[in-house]
């Protein structure tokens, strides 16, 4: 009797086995997945700017990439077409107008986000002399003169120089074109519902880095400090003598800065990287 109770037991000891095991395996496949399947960088581009403003930094950004246009009408809508564009967590990289689009998304679901870059923008409320502008850039867009306004009031401000070299703006402009008016004026108009995220920035807890250019005209450095400094553990890069337009102006340094970011960032929680 006793016997047959120990052998009993060893043969259950031995079917258990293979179950066992499979849990292991499973267990371990699993765990691999989440180390390797990262969230994806979703971009969002600046005002009268297309995908295409990424092309020369691209290959920093990993595997999986979203692009976004902002087009709403408000920057709580621009806000919602940025979260419906990937499911669950992502890294969020805006410049300019797509920087503000990421203060709202931060503030209105900062567990979508795991980490935000920055660059060549402004946290706070419009100008009496910013809505001026606006509105007459609408006019002048709306009597058919968006051309004009892209190639004589926006073109001198996007990059160091208010003249600058053919090639960048043939990219601007091939990108303005490619927005076209109709979204350029909901562009417009999304400008204007802006606010002061200054505020909600302490609030932000996850790895931000800032990007500005030393020569930038619309967002100069003094904005970027503002937000560094507000932003817990945020870190702080300016490009000297660069302008408003970073990832075409200066690609090979935007693209370092990001690659050793992200990699740092990778798979750090909390709201500071490692220091490189």
């Amino acid at each position: 009797m006793g016997r047959r109770g120990h052998q009993g037991r060893r043969r259950r000891r031995h079917r258990d086995r293979p179950q066992r095991l499979r849990r292991t395996l499973r267990a371990g496949a699993e765990e691999d997945r989440r180390m390797t399947d990262s969230a994806p960088v979703v971009t969002v581009s600046g005002m009268l700017c297309d995908a295409t403003l990424w092309d020369d930094v691209r290959h920093s950004f990993g595997p999986r990439v979203v692009d976004v246009v902002p087009t709403a009408p408000s920057i709580a809508e621009m806000a919602e077409e940025v979260l419906v564009a990937s499911d669950g967590p992502f890294v969020l990289i805006g410049l300019s107008l797509g920087a503000i689009v990421g203060f709202e998304v931060l503030r209105q679901a900062p567990e979508r986000v795991t980490a935000f870059a920055a660059m060549s923008t402004n946290a706070g409320a419009p100008t009496k002399a910013q809505r001026t502008g606006w509105a007459t850039f609408d006019a002048q867009t709306r009597r058919g003169g968006f051309s004009e306004v892209v190639r004589d009031s926006i073109l001198p401000t996007m990059f160091a120089a208010p003249e600058p070299p053919a090639h960048h703006a043939g990219r601007f402009t091939a990108m303005a074109e490619q927005v076209g008016p109709e979204a350029f004026r909901r562009q417009l108009a999304a400008q204007a519902t802006r606010t002061d995220a200054t505020a909600s920035l302490p609030e932000v807890a996850v790895p931000t880095l800032v990007l500005c250019g030393t020569a930038d005209a619309l967002c100069p450095p003094e904005f970027h400090r503002r937000i560094a400094g507000a932003v817990p553990g945020a870190e702080l890069h300016a490009l000297p003598g660069a302008g408003h337009l970073l990832p075409i102006e200066r690609p090979a340094e935007v693209a370092d800065h990001l690659t050793d970011w992200l990699t740092r960032c990778n798979t750090v929680e909390g709201n500071a990287c490692p220091s490189s």
